[in-house]
């Protein structure tokens, strides 16, 4: 489906596209995705996560610093998906609509809970939530910049930039005397 949907958008019509292609039947895109465009978007975003957390597997993640395993994460998504990048720009659009909000809060969630999950984080408390919220952030401003620039070293030194102000938030701050 994903060659069709620059040109069809993520719609029935993409879809028996691609079912087409795989010698599947087309008539099965009916049933295939009953919450419609909203909902092969939210797949396709799972299925990248799972993608990403299985790459990940074999990066030495254990090896790194927590801030260095969330930028390969990152990185390893966005390269996942950078011969996509018009599916990406498509499936936003979909998600950002107001009817779509449970479906973008849902791929949102777990994209950033499948890197946290794949850097190691094993909170249970407050700071469960934090982080997901925070790398949300982080990912969703990063994410945006990369549909913007094609430059891998240009999104990692922006997504670098976006992990120290992160980090500057969480420094102790110096009392005045």
């Amino acid at each position: 489906m994903l060659p069709h949907v620059p040109a069809l958008g993520w719609s029935e019509s993409a879809l028996r596209a691609g079912l087409r292609d795989i010698g599947a039947d087309a008539e099965s895109a009916a049933w295939l995705f009953p919450r419609g465009p909203a909902g092969m978007a939210e797949a396709w975003s799972d299925l990248a996560d799972r993608d990403m957390t299985a790459e990940a597997a074999g990066e030495g993640l254990h090896e790194l610093r927590v801030p260095a395993r969330i930028r390969t994460l990152v990185a390893i998504r966005l390269q996942g998906q950078a011969a996509h990048r018009e599916a990406v720009r498509r499936a936003l659009a979909i998600l950002a609509l107001p009817w779509n909000y449970a479906a973008a809060v849902r791929a949102t969630a777990r994209t950033v809970d499948a890197m946290w999950q794949a850097a190691g984080d094993a909170s249970t408390d407050i700071s469960f939530y934090t982080r997901r919220a925070t790398l949300a952030g982080v990912y969703g401003a990063t994410l945006g910049y990369w549909l913007r620039n094609p430059d891998p070293e240009a999104v990692l030194s922006f997504l670098d930039r976006r992990l120290a102000d992160v980090a500057r938030l969480q420094r102790p701050r110096r009392k005045a005397a």
